[in-house]
């Protein structure tokens, strides 16, 4: 009488643990995993089960997710037929996810793979043995969502008392025994952001200020690389300058509570900038509904940054345009290749290309045109790409050929009048009086007959100068950005320039 020999069945043993603490001992919960899994396939070795020598151990990773090194393995190896049978010592180490398991079991019935847990016997070829699995994997993962509750809980207990509880360290600040306190040389830069943006007024002339003073962010590293600190832009600044932490509070899910650690600005310094922030934002909208922009938050350079409307004045007549936000923050080689296009002629063309392809735009205003069909809106020298809202591919996209005299189309050109690049002696005497003016009001030089001493001046020609540091926000803006009018020179603006921001709007031609 023959005996037939069974089918040797291929076992591959997975184990997972889910945090460091114990891996560096001489015996750890993997290597007792891996133990009893090898006991129980011996056990069935008159089966024809037969462990295979490739380890797939996940050390310090969680069971939430499939995102695991071993476990990828392991799904590769059986994607080359090369595993029969996999076994882990419980379903747990596998996956704590519902979803995620059903994800496995499709995976393995697709394979005719097994799965075994040592210490949970299951035939996962049958509806009961599934079922089983599914009633254990629900209580694995309530346990696990159990853990996440009360992890929550306790980080909003801490919180509440004040406590630092991890995250982005704030500039300004650095962690002691878990606990933020201040770093001096930083704090000093972010009073002095707090101090001037109260003197200036506004985001421009506050960032060419910190950049003249050479006040830089925190170097951070990204994948082991220390980069070099980054100048301060405008979005950086106003989370600085709205962030609470400055005056000793931490904040947990919308609300702020007492901290533990120091404040580095006075309650009454933060209300004030925060009341003037207030006041810039709500000058701003009211600036951008005046100017009947259409393509406001639609409108990006081929390089990704946003177009913002923005004008200039020429012998009364008020030229609009959209500029790149590159351009309007100091980094005009970051800009697109076309970094300023005039506002009317652009709309008045994508407008003419709706109407000609949409069926009812007779129906719609201009606004509610571009509004229904126009989710994005980018520009080049080249060509003009206009991206439909009512398709989620390119279907319905539709890109104009440009250039920089288009026949029988709009023309992209600067406005008349409008200088195409900041006059450098304008900025740099800008430059050159807020940084006089700083000298004289921390008491550096006791009057302006010193201060013009010490630069072998004349202190006529000092006085004179010292009047650009009162200059209109606006007026600045637009020195900045090169958009005064072009009769608007250094001569012109000294001397008797008038302290009234209204006189000097009128007098310079704003």
């Amino acid at each position: 009488m023959s005996t037939s020999i069974p089918k040797t069945l291929r076992c591959a043993i997975y184990t997972r643990k889910s945090t460091e603490h114990g891996l560096e001992l001489e015996f750890n919960s993997l290597d007792a995993q891996r133990e009893a899994c090898e006991a129980y396939v011996k056990s069935q070795a008159s089966l024809g089960w037969k462990v295979l020598p490739q380890k797939y151990d996940d050390a310090a990773f969680s069971g939430g997710n499939l995102e695991r090194p071993a476990l990828k393995q392991l799904l590769a190896e059986i994607d080359r037929g090369k595993v029969d049978v996999v076994v882990v010592y419980k379903i747990d180490r596998l996956t704590r996810s519902l979803a995620d398991f059903a994800k496995l079991v499709e995976a393995f019935d697709a394979r005719s793979i097994s799965f075994v847990a040592v210490t949970q016997q299951f035939n996962t070829t049958t509806s009961m043995g599934r079922l089983t699995l599914n009633v254990l994997l629900s209580f694995a993962q309530f346990e696990r969502e159990l853990s996440s509750e009360r992890v929550r809980d306790k980080i909003a207990a801490s919180r509440a008392k004040g406590k630092w509880t991890g995250g982005t360290i704030p500039f300004g600040y650095r962690t002691k025994d878990k606990k933020l306190v201040v770093d001096e040389m930083e704090a000093n830069s972010v009073r002095y952001i707090f101090k001037r943006y109260l003197e200036l007024g506004s985001f421009e002339p506050l960032v060419l200020d910190l950049d003249l003073q050479h006040i830089r962010g925190r170097a951070r590293k990204i994948k082991g690389k220390t980069n070099v600190a980054s100048r301060f832009t405008y979005g950086p600044l106003s989370y600085l300058l709205n962030n609470r932490i400055y005056v000793g509070e931490v904040p947990h899910k919308g609300k702020w509570h007492p901290g533990e650690h120091a404040p580095i600005i006075e309650a009454e310094m933060f209300d004030a900038v925060q009341v003037r922030l207030g006041a810039n934002s709500i000058a701003r909208k009211n600036r951008r509904a005046e100017s009947g922009a259409l393509l406001m938050g639609k409108l990006f350079d081929d390089r990704g940054n946003r177009m913002s409307p923005s004008y200039s004045t020429k012998n009364g007549v008020r030229y609009r345009f959209y500029v790149s936000t590159a351009l309007l923050r100091g980094r005009k080689a970051e800009a697109g290749s076309l970094s300023r296009i005039s506002a009317i002629e652009l709309e008045a063309c994508i407008l003419k290309t709706l109407r000609g392809a949409t069926l009812d735009a007779s129906q719609l205003t201009n606004a509610e045109l571009i509004e229904q069909r126009v989710a994005r809106v980018a520009v080049s020298k080249v060509r003009v790409t206009i991206f439909s809202t009512t398709s989620p591919d390119s279907e319905n996209d539709i890109t104009i050929p440009w250039s920089q005299r288009p026949t029988n189309s709009v023309s992209i050109h600067h406005p008349a009048g409008e200088p195409r690049s900041p006059d450098p002696k304008l900025v740099h005497a800008l430059a050159r009086a807020h940084r006089r003016m700083r000298d004289l009001t921390e008491g550096r030089f006791k009057s302006i007959e010193e201060l013009a001493k010490s630069e072998n001046n004349h202190p006529r020609a000092l006085r004179n100068e010292l009047r650009l540091a009162f200059l209109a926000p606006e007026i600045v803006e637009a020195i900045l950005n090169g958009e005064q009018p072009a009769s608007l020179t250094l001569t012109k603006m000294q001397p008797r320039l008038p302290l009234s921001w209204i006189e000097q709007r009128r007098s310079l031609g704003f």
